[in-house]
């Protein structure tokens, strides 16, 4: 048996979530039935991490096992021809066998884009939150440092959320403006169910001048979901990619073509 990563591009609308379920349309079991073609056996396949309904990734990293005599070639381009549109491999290659694309991920980046002007875009919907209100980036930027280090984030997390603890610890968040788009980048070890959309629910209303910079900390610090902003949209909402030790020679995180930053 040998061990594959691969890198997976996927535009999220019209899939329910990156986790098979039965019944249900997902990134994760339309991989499965791809690469199981290939291998002319079952595939399963395990990921970085899980992506909500709408979520779109830039670089899922995956990894699955098989005996089957394959080329690099044959594996991407013949999963490529069975995918549809809105999935591809964007590289692939064989990794050691210890190596695991949800256990070895030392941190994942996710990127929310924010296009932030008072006309609604007919090319880029479902690719991006629209947001009509003047947003003050800097005010964002400044209220979200407080989110930086290990916290109990109880008050960013879904209440159908399934992980054991709400202990999250992000590493780096940033709010830049570029022309009528707003990036918000947030890098952590793990993210808890709806965690950064919940946190750029909370940020517009900062952005807004609906709350002031510090209110983010004590919303934090209060542990209470109901006293946090809205879940933004999940059209805004991108999986850049997950790190790993350098050992797995596995290509770097990639950023998003658009917008221009």
């Amino acid at each position: 048996m040998t061990r594959y990563a691969a890198g997976v591009e996927y535009v999220g609308t019209g899939f329910s979530g990156w986790q098979a379920l039965p019944g249900l349309n997902t990134v994760q079991q339309t991989l499965e039935d791809a690469l199981s073609s290939i291998a002319d056996h079952p595939i399963s396949v395990v990921g970085s991490g899980r992506t909500d309904a709408g979520v779109h990734a830039l670089q899922q990293v995956i990894h699955f096992d098989s005996g089957a005599d394959r080329s690099v070639y044959a594996w991407q381009m013949g999963a490529n021809s069975r995918l549809p549109p809105q999935i591809k491999l964007r590289w692939l290659q064989p990794v050691a066998d210890h190596f695991h694309a949800r256990y070895a991920a030392l941190r994942r980046h996710y990127r929310y884009l924010i296009y932030n002007s008072r006309a609604r875009s007919a090319l880029l919907a479902q690719r991006c939150c629209w947001f009509f209100h003047l947003l003050d980036a800097l005010a964002m930027h400044q209220a979200a440092q407080a989110l930086i280090g290990e916290h109990d984030f109880s008050a960013f997390r879904d209440s159908q959320c399934q992980s054991r603890t709400p202990m999250r610890n992000i590493e780096a968040i940033s709010v830049q403006r570029h022309g009528d788009w707003l990036a918000v980048d947030v890098i952590g070890n793990a993210f808890l169910h709806h965690m950064v959309r919940n946190i750029v629910g909370t940020l517009l209303l900062v952005g807004q001048g609906k709350q002031p910079q510090a209110w983010v900390a004590e919303v934090l610090a209060g542990r209470d979901r109901t006293r946090a902003g809205m879940t933004a949209p999940a059209d805004g909402l991108y999986l850049l990619g997950a790190q790993y030790a350098p050992e797995f020679g596995l290509p770097p995180v990639p950023s998003l073509i658009f917008p221009p930053i």
